[in-house]
């Protein structure tokens, strides 16, 4: 199958390419590099042994969506490109909302006209809601987002939704993703932020490469075990797969959404002793105010796409760690140095 990647420059996207083409896919990339490197497309083609199509365009430029279905053929989408920074989503929501929501409103509308039914969503978690009990099951349906970027992410699952129940000729998967981390095991590509890190993975591997002086931990006050919030964490290349497997699923009609996840929460002072204890480097730490839209814990119940899709989480938190450190240690300055 041939598939237009939206955002395939990215962290996720980046990994997501490699499995696919693995898988015996054909991949053209529809990104405008705001916020990733064309470096990290050769890297891919470093680990993929053949080139990969890129076409260097916004999702809210009609035309070029247009020329991209024109010109490449793709027989089906897997979306990811957009803003994703929860912190500067409540500085700049409506930034927010037209990247996010009116571009994959021109994208589908791009897809249509193209013949071209056939998407993946690069969902949240974060749809479920401030208000959500964990763990976070698929039935239970939106809830308020706790932040801007959970905003755009719901109102984007329920124009898909909108959309195929009034073409039933439409197919799609909303992938509501938990925490990434991680990287490709060979150390060439990873996740790169730009600026001071949103996430605490790269936050903690950049404090342990020397390229931040410490680790901000947010509120050591939460309702949690060790009174730091706790996450659901996920390799990179197991919610790649997740993709790939959600790709190849849905050939029948419809919309469904699967959330992926390990289905365990882990602590943010159990992510720093971990990582201490596979790496041997030691991060220095200090306790800052809890951010706004932070909620003390959320997990999956991850069991409908492992029924639905046999997709599962295969990879440890020790794995994540191995593999987020040998990227920076190897890339200190990621895709830049």
């Amino acid at each position: 199958m041939k598939v237009l990647v939206t955002g395939g420059a990215g962290y996720i996207g980046t990994h997501t390419l490699v499995e696919l083409i693995a898988a015996g896919h054909e991949v053209v990339v529809y990104d405008n590099f705001c916020n990733s490197s064309p470096k990290a497309i050769g890297r891919v083609e470093e680990l993929v042994g053949q080139e990969v199509p890129v076409v260097r365009g916004d999702i809210r430029d009609r035309a070029c969506l247009d020329r991209a279905f024109a010109e490449h053929s793709a027989e089906a989408v897997i979306h990811f490109a957009g803003l994703k920074a929860v912190g500067e989503s409540y500085r700049q929501p409506l930034s927010y909302y037209d990247n996010n929501v009116t571009g994959t409103q021109r994208l589908l509308e791009a897809m249509e006209d193209a013949g071209v039914r056939t998407i993946v969503f690069s969902s949240s978690a974060t749809v479920y809601g401030e208000d959500a009990p964990v763990p976070y099951v698929e039935s239970m349906g939106r809830g308020r987002p706790s932040n801007p970027y959970g905003g755009t992410k719901a109102v984007v699952e329920q124009m898909i939704e909108d959309l195929v129940r009034a073409d039933d000729r439409w197919s799609a998967s909303l992938l509501r993703y938990f925490n990434p981390i991680g990287a490709h095991p060979s150390g060439r590509i990873g996740e790169d932020p730009q600026g001071v890190p949103n996430n605490l993975m790269p936050f903690l591997t950049q404090v342990a490469v020397g390229r931040l002086p410490e680790l901000s931990i947010f509120g050591d006050d939460y309702l949690t075990r060790d009174g730091t919030c706790e996450r659901d964490y996920l390799h990179v290349v197991d919610l790649a797969l997740g993709h790939l497997k959600a790709l190849e699923a849905k050939s029948a009609p419809g919309v469904a959404a699967f959330n992926l996840g390990t289905g365990k929460g882990t602590s943010v002072l159990e992510m720093v002793a971990t990582f201490e204890s596979v790496t041997g480097q030691q991060i220095p730490y200090c306790i800052a105010p809890r951010r706004a839209g932070d909620l003390p814990a959320s997990w999956a119940d991850a069991s409908k796409a492992r029924l639905e899709l046999g997709w599962s989480a295969e990879k440890t938190l020790e794995d994540m760690m191995r593999d987020s450190w040998r990227w920076q240690s190897a890339n200190p300055e990621g895709y830049g140095g």
